[in-house]
């Protein structure tokens, strides 16, 4: 087998290079078990070794220079794979193991015809590639899981955040609501209290007791949301019930819902659910609209088999800069309110695989579109 030559094998190294990039971008993505691994670059050692021996190629092409060449390039893909998966200690195993084994014809004389140097020149490629690769990796390796600790740190700082926020929120929305129990609970006790005043502070004390409630179901539903249940859900039917579960409550402001006529429309979702979707979002209607309003709600089959919900309401609007926050958590323009009813709208549309649309504008009023996938029956 002829050896090959000191400029032939610096030209080898823009091969060995092409070959470091493809296995740096696919061999840390590998899956392989490493002992899987092992096994794969133990075959590929061996494969190259045979064909330096003349044990594979040379029983078909004859002795040959390009048959050499081949060998020389070839060696460096087990030593690149090895860098790629087990890093700097990866490829110098590798490498050494390749050497290791050419080693023995080398030295024997098998190679002759040539100059001896230009086979050790190849062997330091070897080395070199594998500390080159095995570096890169290295230091990617280092990079990812920093990366990855920052990213970590931001999520834990972003949640300790958000229960700043959530007991910061519960604080000021209950606290109002006691201080008004409070100061009703000492007036009734009062005996010189008149009996109408009684019935008066009476009704206070409940009122302020199903704001509470109402309160911290909205931040119990934020802070551990149950797991969704799908079921076939008629939301025509649901708007209605939804609706007129609200009459008595939207009629002391002078508010009502005004919902459109149609027929059964299906989907796939968990009924209490869409059930709180719905009641959200006629709340929020109503926070915006003023005495004597009308919010509109309708039904209906949209294209590609879906269905739109839809809740318009003539109040205030939304201010343009505004409407990209509106779902965000606890954000809210209102002097009460925790700012999380329509955090949690998003949240259960995304679960139901649909998406929203707001449209508004300020003194017009603001129309809410969600988008549901359609029912349809499991063959």
């Amino acid at each position: 087998m002829v050896r090959i030559k000191d400029a032939e094998a610096i030209r080898s190294n823009k091969l060995a290079r092409y070959f470091i990039v493809s296995f740096m971008k696919t061999g840390m993505n590998m899956t392989f078990e490493k002992k899987h691994k092992i096994i794969f670059l133990s075959g590929l050692i061996g494969l190259t070794v045979a064909i330096h021996y003349g044990l594979v190629l040379e029983h078909i092409f004859g002795h040959s220079s390009w048959v050499h060449a081949i060998h020389g390039r070839f060696c460096y893909i087990p030593i690149a794979v090895a860098a790629a998966w087990f890093g700097l200690r990866g490829g110098l195993i590798a490498a050494a193991s390749i050497s290791i084994l050419v080693l023995p014809y080398i030295l024997s004389g098998s190679a002759h015809s040539g100059n001896l140097s230009g086979e050790f020149v190849e062997l330091f490629f070897y080395f070199a590639i594998a500390i080159l690769a095995g570096a890169l990796i290295d230091r990617e390796i280092r990079i990812r899981r920093k990366h990855d600790q920052a990213q970590l740190q931001l999520e834990r700082t972003h949640k300790l955040s958000m229960v700043g926020q959530l007991a910061a929120g519960v604080a000021h929305e209950i606290k109002n609501p006691l201080a008004s129990i409070k100061g009703a609970v000492e007036i009734l006790v009062d005996e010189s209290t008149p009996p109408q005043d009684r019935a008066e502070f009476k009704d206070i004390a409940v009122k302020e007791i199903k704001r509470m409630d109402r309160t911290i179901g909205e931040f119990l539903d934020f802070a551990r949301p149950k797991e969704i249940r799908f079921d076939k859900v008629d939301m025509s039917a649901l708007v209605n019930t939804a609706a007129r579960q609200l009459e008595a409550q939207f009629g002391d402001k002078g508010v009502s819902i005004k919902v459109s006529p149609g027929g059964a429309v299906f989907i796939s979702g968990d009924y209490e659910k869409m059930h709180q979707l719905l009641l959200n979002l006629f709340l929020n209607a109503a926070e915006a609209s003023e005495s004597g309003s009308i919010i509109e709600a309708s039904v209906s089959q949209g294209s590609d088999e879906k269905v739109v919900l839809s809740v318009r309401d003539f109040g205030r609007g939304i201010e343009p800069a505004q409407l990209e926050k509106i779902f965000e958590p606890f954000y809210t323009t209102k002097a009460t309110g925790t700012g999380l009813g329509l955090a949690v709208v998003k949240s259960i549309i995304e679960k139901h695989g649909g998406n929203i649309k707001v449209a508004s504008r300020p003194g017009e009023g603001t129309t809410i579109s969600i988008i549901l996938p359609k029912y349809k029956r499991q063959q």
